[in-house]
């Protein structure tokens, strides 16, 4: 018999020293560990990821050849409810950044106090390179590998980098074939028609909008005037972005995977998000001065928006960004070093984990309404997504202080407390 316990032994994806966005995460755990109290005896739940599902992906290319690709369906963390999260098509994922994400799936969901686990899922492919047919082919054989682990009561999956509305109706009627009845709520991010939720689309957007404010009132930062820089402009940072202007912010920068653009005296923020539908991005954009990739990092701004991939603040970059708040629409998008950096330079950074956590909270909302087929207006969504994002970010900033830790550690705190108390509560079965 051994005598030494083998609990703590880690497989080597999960090993801290890994190089990685779980790698991060585990560091983040770390810093929060001192502040968890009796709950501390549990925090080896938040390092292991509940379940892990790697497949294959097959598909027949239009040109009747064979091909392969490898996805991930990851839950994290169920205490708290079902798993929840997105699904993203990108030649990038690998399976650290799906743990990752579902892990800050987990955080994200307790701090806003819905009741949900984290979960996330994603394909290593570039969804460019295939046509339509082939994109339908490729989501509805994902959909059918993971269906071991989807649904209503399980596992909800939801729109991530490079997959939308269409892609969530696939997942839906690919799930509700292979069941044999129509499960709307498998999936949230839908259209519509098919009962998705008004106000989605630019939900995460108006959460990063939301806590920018309270916490621009809170540290008396004048919205009206404020210059704002964006990484990504899309639906989040896109929304983001028009939301500060309409609020009378200038929206001086805007960077994207087609270029970077700048405009001291402000942007004109309609006429780019016209120029990114029809053009795809905003490089080349007239009405603007081109910049480099790495001066975009500098550009004097009070507000700066990543809202792309994650890992883009870096200790290479940090030290150039001149804002005096970054609110993260993106997951990840600050490694550990650089939030250390923005600390030192007085740079207040509002979290991804609770700064765009307006998606899922109206997917919350789309997943209630699925199950009541009872639908909300357009207005009652925005109030209350509204009131769950200003209580939620009061709470933590109210935790920030009264601990003197940053608002990602504050977070972290309220949420790994919430999960830990469930997990203690239900006890170990069997």
């Amino acid at each position: 018999m051994p005598t030494t316990p083998l609990t703590h032994a880690l497989p080597s994806y999960l090993d801290p020293a890994h190089v990685g966005p779980w790698g991060i995460y585990l560091q983040q755990i770390d810093r929060v560990t001192p502040y968890l109290g009796p709950l501390a005896r549990w925090v080896e739940t938040l390092k292991r990821p509940k379940r892990i599902l790697v497949v294959d992906v097959p598909i027949e290319l239009d040109n009747g050849t064979i091909a392969h690709f490898e996805g991930y369906r990851v839950q994290h963390n169920t205490s708290r409810g079902p798993g929840k999260g997105g699904v993203r098509f990108h030649q990038d994922v690998t399976l650290s950044e799906v743990m990752a994400l579902s892990a800050w799936m987990s955080i994200k969901n307790a701090a806003v106090n819905v009741p949900y686990g984290g979960a996330k899922g994603g394909v290593r492919v570039d969804p460019r390179t295939l046509s339509r047919g082939e994109l339908e082919r490729l989501t509805r054989r994902y959909t059918s590998e993971i269906g071991i682990l989807i649904g209503p009561t399980k596992d909800i999956p939801a729109p991530d980098v490079n997959t939308n509305g269409q892609i969530m109706a696939w997942m839906m009627d690919t799930y509700s074939m292979n069941v044999g009845a129509t499960a709307t709520g498998v999936v949230t991010g839908k259209p519509v028609d098919l009962g998705g939720s008004l106000g989605r689309i630019e939900a995460t957007g108006r959460g990063v909008f939301t806590v920018g404010v309270e916490a621009a009132r809170l540290t008396g930062l004048p919205v009206e005037g404020a210059r704002v820089a964006v990484q990504g402009f899309g639906n989040v940072g896109g929304t983001a972005g028009r939301l500060f202007a309409e609020a009378g912010a200038k929206v001086v920068a805007v960077q994207d995977h087609t270029g970077s653009i700048h405009h001291a005296g402000g942007l004109d923020v309609p006429a780019v998000l016209a120029y990114v539908k029809e053009h795809g991005g905003v490089g080349g954009f007239p009405g603007a001065e081109a910049i480099t990739a790495d001066d975009f990092w500098g550009v004097p701004c009070d507000i700066l928006i990543p809202a792309a991939l994650e890992g883009q603040i870096t200790e290479h970059n940090a030290g150039r960004i001149q804002a005096r708040m970054v609110i993260e629409g993106a997951n990840g998008p600050t490694t550990p070093k650089a939030d250390d950096i923005l600390a030192d330079k007085g740079v207040l950074v509002l979290p991804d984990v609770i700064a765009n956590a307006g998606g899922v909270t109206v997917s919350y909302f789309e997943w209630v309404q699925d199950f009541s087929s009872f639908f909300w207006s357009e207005d009652e969504i925005n109030e209350r997504l509204v009131r769950i994002m200003k209580g939620a970010f009061g709470a933590i900033w109210q935790v920030a202080q009264e601990h003197k830790v940053s608002l990602r550690t504050a977070t972290f705190i309220v949420a790994c407390q919430r999960i830990l108390h469930a997990r203690e509560m239900r006890g170990l079965y069997p």
